[in-house]
């Protein structure tokens, strides 16, 4: 984990609400898309065009792909854990819950991670302020999935658990993933995009059979190749730009910033209505990634000071 002496310049902050905007339009994006498709088709197909123009990209730049057999098990683990397993989950979790609850859901990430983390790592311990963090997110989950949990008994729990399940996922991902520090970003995402890829395929041609249903429409077709092309391949790009400059924990804040796009497109362009249990539980997952990433114990730690300056100049 980079220091904490990394610091969020203009254009960092650009970049972060750029791709959180990205990413949070893949909920939407992929909800049109299983209109007319299935949700292993939605994944392979989001998948395929996303390494295809990864590729592309690797030619402009002059790049090759390794080809170690023992880097590309590593690609194959990640593209499981960043890409099959997450990407399925949600496609299928989105048949049951709509996309700003799913976003929302997702947000969770960083505080599976540092739980993870802090059992599995010796340099990524969790600190008074993570272990807050992680506490304000557990309950923030807890408000928005609502009683129906507990009890267990609709299927949209199911539809939530399968949404958290990915990103548990996402969490594992962000772990084994710090075995790829010394290959070129771009590389790493090619490698880990074609792998899942070709994990998810023969799930698509068992499960959906897509030769058996009608030709998609237009209009879920865009949406797929929009989530390829701007939440995959551009995504990445995005990703692994900050993450060079600011830092993994700076990087994190765009997982606060994506459910408030995703839920304002899913009301806007779907009509999904936004329950109050949903922005109550979107403020406290708010506050609890502002925890984990300090500066909510800094504010606090100024304000003291602050009140002693005016007596201190008398």
């Amino acid at each position: 984990m980079p220091h904490a002496n990394h610091r969020m310049r203009p254009a960092d902050w650009g970049y972060l609400c750029l791709l959180a905007i990205l990413w949070g339009s893949v909920f939407f994006l992929t909800k049109v898309g299983l209109r007319d498709m299935r949700p292993f088709t939605v994944v392979v197909l989001r998948l395929g065009l996303g390494a295809l123009i990864l590729y592309l990209v690797l030619l402009a730049l002059r790049q090759r792909m390794p080809a170690s057999p023992r880097l590309w098990l590593a690609f194959f683990g990640m593209g499981a854990l960043n890409n099959l397993i997450p990407f399925c989950l949600i496609a299928w979790g989105q048949t049951q819950i709509g996309s700003g609850l799913a976003a929302i859901l997702n947000a969770t990430t960083p505080l599976f991670t540092a739980l993870l983390a802090h059992g599995l790592t010796q340099d990524e311990r969790l600190t008074p302020n993570r272990l807050a963090g992680v506490l304000l997110g557990v309950a923030g989950v807890a408000v928005m999935v609502g009683p129906g949990a507990l009890a267990g008994l609709t299927t949209h729990v199911f539809g939530q658990l399968a949404i958290l399940g990915a990103a548990v996922s996402y969490a594992c991902a962000g772990i084994f993933g710090r075995r790829f520090r010394r290959l070129p970003p771009i590389v790493t995402a090619t490698g880990q995009v074609t792998a899942g890829t070709l994990l998810v395929l023969p799930l698509a041609l068992v499960f959906d059979q897509p030769w058996t249903r009608p030709m998609p429409g237009l209009v879920p077709l865009a949406a797929v190749a929009a989530a390829a092309l701007f939440c995959t391949a551009i995504g990445y790009a995005l990703y692994f730009r900050i993450l060079a400059t600011a830092g993994a924990t700076n990087l994190l804040l765009v997982t606060l910033l994506m459910p408030i796009g995703a839920v304002w497109l899913g009301m806007a362009i779907l009509s999904e209505p936004v329950r109050t249990g949903e922005l109550v539980g979107m403020g406290l997952i708010g506050v609890g990634l502002l925890a984990m990433d300090g500066r909510v114990a800094a504010v606090l730690r100024a304000l003291p000071a602050g009140r002693k300056q005016p007596s201190a100049s008398r």
